[in-house]
């Protein structure tokens, strides 16, 4: 076994190290359970929102399904009423900074597209978007689901 000596400063200058990583370890410990409980309450937040979203749709479907015959004017809203619930859907997302992708061209980018069908158009360019089948979202800089489209072809023989 080697005996190691050291200077009385070399030994202060360890001590105070060590009680520096031990402070830094309370601090950590005491953020990370800062993140934690905002975590959880930022969660909480959300599936509160989401359920007035659910509680909106179900509204909606207990009326259809307890008036086998709506009336007029129910008929005539209904258009207004899930535009209002999509808002909502839209807002809850945008409040966490999920935005719709906004397509620029009629070409897809496909950092941003995924082209899921095409169909047979002479009436406009080769690869133009014709339809979007779904919305696409981003998440700052980030593509969380491209916007799903359809392009057109030339017919064959069409050049």
């Amino acid at each position: 076994m080697s005996n190691f000596i050291i200077s009385q400063e070399q030994l202060d200058l360890t001590t105070q190290e060590i009680n520096n990583l031990k402070k830094d370890k309370v601090l950590l410990q005491q953020s990370l359970r800062e993140q934690q409980t905002k975590t959880a309450a930022d969660t909480e937040d959300l599936f509160l929102e989401v359920l007035e979203i659910g509680d909106a749709l179900e509204a909606l479907l207990d009326y259809l399904k307890n008036n086998a015959d709506p009336n007029p004017e129910f008929i005539q809203r209904l258009p207004q009423s899930v535009g209002a619930v999509n808002r909502k859907f839209l807002s809850v997302l945008k409040k966490r900074q999920v935005l719709p992708i906004e397509l620029q061209s009629t070409q897809p980018d496909f950092n941003l597209c995924r082209v899921v069908d095409r169909e047979v158009r002479n009436d406009v360019a080769d690869q133009t978007i014709t339809k979007i089948v779904r919305r696409g979202f981003s998440l700052g800089e980030k593509t969380l689901r491209p916007t799903e489209v359809i392009t057109s072809k030339l017919e064959v023989g069409e050049l």
